[in-house]
C-alpha cells in the first residue's frame, strides 16, 4: 500500500479525517470536501512519513522519521507577478496515490542497477478560481516534492517572483551544518564551513546537516530544467526558505501554464553513510531521453593542464605555450604507454592571449594557434588508440559560445573528439548574454537563463555523439540519468586550488565534499597529484595530503571520467604507487559507503563493472581529515566463497601530510568476506586497495 494510516505512527496526525483515513487505506481519490484537512504518505519501510495539511488556510507539510519530527510544519506555495500567491486560501480538493517498486539500469554510474521503490501522493489544491498540484514521493532514503501548475482557463505566460517553500528544522541551535555561501562572487568554489545550523545565512545546496538526535539530512533539488536554481535563505532560526536565483531583471522564473518545478529533495538517514548510499536524486529524474548511448565512454585521461596551473606553461601562445602539436603527441605517447584513454588539451584555440578572463568574446572555437595541428594530432592519437579530449573556455561570454557552438561541435566530430570539457570562468553574477536587441545583460551561473544554456550545450553535443564535462557549471541535480552524455562536471573547489588558491584546500575539504557536493553527482576533481609540495614544505600552495590519499580519492570522489592530473615526469618517480591509478576503473557494478562521519573520514568500496575481471574485483578508498585514525572495516561486501589478493597502498607508520607525505607502504595479503581489515590513516592520509579475485 502507499500508506497505512492505521500504523501506530498515524497517531502523530490527529487531524486526519475519518474519510481521509479510509481513502488512504484504499488508495482512492478524495472528492472536493471541506473535510479534507491533512493527508499523509509513508515510505515503503514506514519510517518516513510526510503530512500535507491545509489547516492554516494554506498548504503546509511536515516530515517525521522514526516517529520524530525532522521537518516541522513548513509553508508551501508560489507567487506570480500577475496572479499573486498560489498558497494562501488554497484547499486540498483531490488526492491520488501511487506505488512504485521497480529498478532501472544505468549505462554508467556508481551502480549498474538502481532500485526505485517509493509511495507517491499527488494533491490538487484549489481556491475556487485556480488550482495547482503538489506531487510527493516518499522513499526509504528521503522524500521529494514539487509543484505543477496545469493549463487552465486563459493562463498562458507566467512570471514567478517568489517560491514560498520552507524547510523548518527543529532545534536548529543544536543541529550542525556543513555549508558554503550561495550567490557570492564565486561559483560554488569555497571551503566548507561547519557551524550550528542557526548560524548559516544563504547557502548553496546540497546542504547537509545533523540534528541533535544524530539524524543526518541533506536538502537539495532534482531535475532542474527550465527553472531557477534553489538556494536556501535562513529567516528565523531554523526556518530555511527557498530562494530562487533571479534573472538580471529580478524575475525568478519565466514560464507558462503547464509547467512543473524541480523536485525539492530531503535525504534522511540514521548515520552519515546513509546519505552516501542514497539514490534519491537520480530516482527523481526522468529516464534516458537520448536512446542508445553506447558512445558515452567512461575512462581515465591525462592532460595538458597542471603545468599551466604551476606556471610552467601557458594557455596563451608564445615560448611557454602548452597546447602545441609536439607536447600533445608527447602526452599521447604517455597515455598509450600507461593505459589512458584520452588526452585533454587546453589552450589550443585562438583567444587565450590578453584579457580573455574579462572578455570571453575574443575566443574562437574553430581556429587553432599555428603551433597546434588538429588534423595531425587527431590522426596521431588514432594511431595510438588515444582520443583527443576537447576543451572550450567561454569566460562567461555564453552568447559568443552559442553563436559558434554548432561549428565547434561539428569540427570536433570531424576529428573524432567524443568528449569536451567546457568552462564558464566568470564571477558568480557575471555571465554575459546579449539579447536579440544587442543589449548585454549579466546573469548568475545558476539562474534560469544559464540552467537552459548549460543543457543546450549538452543536447547539441549529443547530436554529434559528444559527451560534456562542464566546469564552472550549474549544480548537478541528477540530469545525467536523462542525458547520459552529461558525463561529469566540477561545481566545487577542485585540485587546482592547491596550485594557486589562497588558501589551498585543507585536509578536511575532500572528507566534506563526500557528504555535500558529491551527494549531487559525479565531480571531475582531478586527483592524482604526486609532486605534493613543488614549492617546498613551507610554501602556502602545496597539496595538503599524503600520497596514498591522492590514490584513495579515485575511489572516494566518484566520476566516470578520472584524470591523472600530475605531470608525467612526477609519476615516473613513484611507479609502484602509479600502478593503482593505472588499475583503478571508473565504472562500477556496485558502490557501498562503509564508514565515515561528515568532514572527518569516509570509506568507500566499489565493485568493478565488466572490465578484465568481469566484475569480480573490488576497490576500496579511505581518506581522513587532519586527524590520524584507525578504522576497522568488515570485508563482507566481497563475494562469499571467493578469495582475493588485497593489494594495499597505505600510509607508513611515520606518514603525515605536513612533513612526511611520501612515507607509504605497498603490501599484499590474501583475504575473504569473513575477515576484517584495520586501516591506519595518517594525518590527511588515505588507504587505497585493489581486491583482486583469485581463480577458484
Amino acid at each position: 500500500m502507499s500508506c497505512n494510516p492505521s500504523h501506530p505512527r498515524a497517531s502523530a496526525h490527529p487531524r486526519l479525517s475519518l474519510l481521509a483515513l479510509a481513502l488512504a487505506l484504499t488508495g482512492a481519490t478524495l472528492p472536493n470536501s471541506s473535510m479534507a484537512k491533512t493527508v499523509s504518505v509513508a515510505s515503503p519501510d514506514k519510517q518516513i512519513v510526510v503530512s500535507l495539511s491545509d489547516d492554516n488556510q494554506r498548504p503546509e507539510y511536515r516530515v517525521s522519521f522514526h516517529d520524530k519530527v525532522v521537518i516541522q510544519e513548513s509553508k508551501l506555495g508560489l507567487v506570480f507577478q500577475s496572479l499573486g500567491e498560489f498558497g494562501h486560501d488554497f484547499k486540498i480538493s483531490e488526492i491520488k496515490r501511487t506505488q512504485v517498486d521497480s529498478q532501472w539500469q544505468q549505462p554508467w554510474g556508481e551502480r549498474e542497477w538502481v532500485v526505485d521503490k517509493h509511495n507517491g501522493l499527488t494533491a490538487t489544491l484549489s481556491n475556487g478560481q485556480y488550482q495547482f498540484l503538489i506531487d510527493i514521493k516518499a522513499f526509504d532514503d528521503g522524500i521529494g516534492f514539487r509543484y505543477r501548475v496545469p493549463k487552465q482557463g486563459t493562463l498562458d505566460k507566467l512570471n514567478i517572483t517568489n517560491e514560498l517553500t520552507e524547510f523548518v528544522i527543529p532545534q536548529a541551535d543544536k543541529a550542525t551544518a556543513w555549508w558554503i555561501p550561495a550567490r557570492g562572487w564565486n561559483r560554488y568554489e569555497y571551503l566548507y564551513n561547519k557551524t550550528p545550523l542557526n548560524q548559516i545565512d544563504r547557502v548553496h545546496t546540497p546542504f547537509t546537516f545533523k540534528l541533535n538526535n544524530q539524524v543526518h539530512m541533506s536538502i537539495h533539488e532534482a531535475a532542474l530544467v527550465d527553472y531557477a536554481a534553489m538556494t536556501l535563505d535562513q529567516r528565523r532560526d531554523g526556518t530555511l526558505r527557498a530562494d530562487l536565483t533571479p534573472w538580471s531583471d529580478g524575475i525568478k522564473v519565466k514560464t507558462q501554464a503547464g509547467f512543473a518545478t524541480p523536485w525539492r529533495t530531503i535525504q534522511i538517514a540514521d548515520k552519515a553513510t546513509g546519505l552516501l548510499n542514497s539514490d534519491l536524486i537520480l530516482n527523481l529524474n526522468e529516464p534516458n531521453k537520448l536512446g542508445n548511448v553506447d558512445w558515452v565512454e567512461p575512462g581515465k585521461y591525462v592532460g595538458i593542464w597542471w603545468g599551466m596551473h604551476l606556471n610552467e606553461t601557458t594557455w596563451g601562445s608564445g615560448d611557454k605555450h602548452g597546447a602545441t602539436t609536439d607536447e600533445t603527441k608527447r602526452y599521447m605517447d604517455f597515455a598509450a604507454d600507461n593505459g589512458f584513454a584520452g588526452v585533454l588539451v587546453e589552450g589550443w584555440n585562438i583567444g587565450w592571449d590578453g584579457s580573455w578572463f574579462h572578455n570571453g568574446d575574443v575566443f574562437s572555437f574553430t581556429q587553432t594557434y599555428p603551433d597546434f595541428d588538429l588534423p595531425a594530432i587527431s590522426a596521431y592519437g588514432a594511431s595510438k588508440g588515444v582520443r583527443l579530449i576537447g576543451h572550450h573556455e567561454t569566460s562567461g561570454s555564453v552568447t559568443n559560445y552559442r553563436n559558434q557552438m554548432s561549428d565547434a561541435y561539428d569540427l570536433y566530430q570531424q576529428y573524432g573528439v567524443t568528449q569536451v570539457k567546457t568552462g564558464y570562468v566568470a564571477d558568480g553574477g557575471d555571465i554575459k548574454r546579449v539579447d536579440d536587441k544587442g543589449i548585454t545583460h549579466h546573469e548568475w551561473h545558476d539562474g534560469q537563463f544559464m540552467v537552459n544554456e548549460y543543457l543546450h550545450s549538452v543536447t547539441e553535443a549529443a547530436k554529434r555523439h559528444i559527451s560534456i564535462n562542464t566546469h564552472e557549471p550549474i549544480k548537478d541535480t541528477g540530469l545525467r540519468r536523462t542525458y547520459p552524455n552529461w558525463i561529469s562536471r566540477e561545481g566545487a573547489r577542485g585540485q587546482e586550488f592547491n596550485a594557486w588558491g589562497t588558501p589551498p584546500n585543507n585536509p578536511s575539504h575532500t572528507t566534506t565534499l563526500a557528504y555535500t557536493r558529491m551527494l549531487a553527482g559525479p565531480m571531475d576533481f582531478t586527483p592524482g597529484i604526486f609532486d605534493l609540495a613543488p614549492k617546498g614544505l613551507d610554501a602556502v600552495n602545496r597539496v595538503q595530503t599524503t600520497l596514498t590519499k591522492q590514490l584513495a580519492l579515485y575511489v572516494v570522489l566518484y566520476s566516470p571520467i578520472q584524470m591523472a592530473a600530475d605531470l608525467p615526469r612526477n609519476y615516473k618517480k613513484h611507479p609502484d604507487a602509479f600502478k593503482f591509478i593505472q588499475d583503478v576503473p571508473t565504472d562500477w557494478q556496485r558502490s557501498i559507503a562503509l564508514a565515515g562521519e561528515v568532514g572527518e573520514y569516509v570509506v568507500f568500496a566499489r565493485q568493478e563493472r565488466g572490465g578484465k575481471s568481469q566484475g569480480e574485483d573490488w576497490y576500496l578508498g579511505a581518506i581522513t581529515d587532519d586527524t590520524a585514525r584507525e578504522v576497522s572495516i568488515p570485508l563482507d561486501f566481497l563475494t562469499p566463497g571467493t578469495s582475493y589478493l588485497a593489494e594495499i597502498y597505505r600510509d607508513g607508520d611515520k606518514a603525515n601530510w605536513r612533513s612526511n607525505h611520501y612515507d607509504y607502504v605497498i603490501e599484499s595479503q590474501k583475504v575473504d568476506s569473513q575477515q576484517h581489515l584495520t586501516l591506519k590513516l595518517a594525518s590527511s592520509g588515505g588507504t587505497a586497495i585493489r581486491f583482486k579475485a583469485l581463480t577458484k
